[in-house]
């Protein structure tokens, strides 16, 4: 079986339109094969490896030479842009539903101190950070986000609706609209309620002072950030720069897309 860090052909052949050319004539040294580059990047996603102790004999180069490469396909939109691609393939077949949406957050420690960290509520005031994650029923990720780990879920609701793209794929009209929204008592709050009501959405949220809960779908949600955090280089944050663990979030939502449409179609 082949390592989990291998890009396949089949995933290849999405990928390596998406990624920048270096112009001809540009002045420097011949860069390192993409592909082999993009299997050092993940590499160190899955195993949580330090770049610096990246092995040189498996020919991914060095860990700065990923860490450049990471850190301009990022800033260039690749990894969204890949993300994109692969929920266009499962909206081709069928597997985004968007009538049913889950929102939720998740915390995770960040060893150093950076942008978007703060003192965690869940882990005594250590600093942290979180990860927030749109899902549909079908446990695909449409859009993830990065904030302190002090920032209430409900604060970026409309950072994650905003990174929902038109999906295309099938006939007709691109599909962007989401049409119900499940959410616990972390949205339970006015801002909300009027942000879902201009973007024509049905929420079902759990309201703060009550016993009630939603449980309709929070597995799934839940299964989707098990998912996430498998990748050991999210599971604790390590990056002070936030593009770079950013990147790996849009990175790791691809891959959780493309082996849920890979077990899907088979």
């Amino acid at each position: 079986m082949a390592a989990s860090w291998i890009v396949d052909d089949e995933l290849w052949a999405v990928i390596e339109p998406l990624l920048p050319v270096k112009p001809a004539g540009t002045p420097g040294p011949p860069q390192m094969d993409s592909r082999l580059v993009l299997q050092g990047i993940l590499f160190v996603l899955i195993t949580g490896i330090g770049w610096e102790d990246l092995p040189q004999e498996l020919g991914f180069g060095s860990g700065m030479t990923c860490w450049r490469r990471l850190r301009d396909w990022q800033a260039a939109g690749t990894f969204e842009q890949i993300h994109q691609a692969v929920l266009a393939r499962a909206h081709f077949a069928r597997l985004i539903d968007f009538d049913r949406v889950m929102v939720d957050g998740s915390h995770v420690r960040a060893k150093k101190g950076a942008p978007a960290t703060g003192p965690s509520p869940v882990d005594r005031a250590k600093t942290g950070s979180k990860h927030h994650i749109l899902t549909c029923a079908n446990g695909f990720p449409l859009a993830v986000a990065l904030s302190a780990a002090n920032v209430n879920d409900h604060l970026m609701l409309p950072t994650l609706l905003d990174r929902v793209q038109p999906l295309r794929g099938r006939a007709g009209q691109p599909r962007r609209r989401i049409t119900n929204l499940i959410a616990d008592k972390g949205c339970d709050y006015p801002s909300v309620y009027s942000e879902l009501r201009q973007r024509h959405i049905t929420g079902y949220i759990a309201r703060r002072g009550t016993r009630d809960k939603v449980t309709a779908g929070r597995w799934i949600v839940e299964q989707t950030f098990a998912l996430l955090h498998q990748y050991r280089r999210l599971a604790i944050r390590w990056e002070r720069r936030t593009d770079i663990h950013h990147g790996f979030l849009d990175l790791a939502a691809a891959l959780i897309c493309w082996r849920r449409l890979s077990n899907r179609t088979r």
